[in-house]
């Protein structure tokens, strides 16, 4: 059998050896085509809660639709803020998330955290105990966070359709592979976060996504470990 036989009948060999494990795990089959993967780059932002808000930008202050994202009620508002780390250091116009949450946090990249100069931890999103803090500036105040500031572990939304496609359940680990002018590059250790509302989208920060090409892209797929 050719190469290019090879490439051509790959969908077709991947769904019979999908079918056969279902089978060998005693799971039901996941029905039609795969559902389409969706991988972004998540940019430093900023989650905030109410009380932040109007600190940071005065009573009543509201935040407004920047960019609709890809996630259900989720954009990129027009507000943003400088964070202000060790020495001074400073990041401007760090863009808000909304709606508002219960709780403020900022996620970075390791390319971020050098440049403010802190020692950032990986993190789940909301895992915020034991993390660094810093200054936030607004138009109307400075929020001092005691802490908050992480580097998001990278992540899988899905639903719970996707879940039994890709035979995961929630908190579990999945690899991401993505093809970029002939290179191939994983990402081991994604964790699974599933919910009803949820589309099916991977999330990885900018220093991943440079480090893959994931612009140029050709393939990406997410394998069971």
């Amino acid at each position: 059998m050719t190469s290019e036989t090879l490439t051509a009948n790959r969908p077709a060999v991947e769904t019979l050896v999908r079918e056969a494990l279902f089978r060998q795990l005693g799971k039901p089959l996941p029905k039609g085509p795969a559902p389409m993967l969706v991988v972004n780059s998540s940019a430093r932002h900023m989650h905030i809660s109410p009380e932040s808000l109007e600190i940071l930008f005065g009573p009543g202050a509201e935040l407004t639709v920047h960019k609709m994202l890809y996630q259900k009620d989720q954009f990129a508002s027009q507000q943003t803020v400088t964070l202000v780390g060790p020495r001074k250091r400073i990041i401007p116009n760090l863009r808000i998330l909304g709606p508002c949450r219960n709780l403020t946090q900022i996620e970075l990249s390791i390319t971020d955290a050098v440049q403010l100069g802190i020692d950032l931890p990986v993190r789940m999103s909301g895992d915020i105990e034991g993390t660094p803090g810093a200054y936030v500036m607004g138009p109307k105040g400075m929020l001092e966070m005691k802490n908050g500031i992480i580097r998001a572990a990278r992540h899988v939304h899905m639903s719970p359709d996707d879940a039994t496609f890709y035979g995961v359940k929630h908190l579990d680990k999945i690899t991401l592979k993505v093809t970029a002018n002939g290179c191939a590059t994983r990402f081991d250790d994604l964790i699974v976060r599933v919910d009803p509302t949820f589309k099916l989208e991977v999330h990885i920060d900018t220093d991943e996504a440079n480090a893959c090409d994931l612009e140029h892209a050709s393939k990406v797929e997410l394998i069971k470990s």
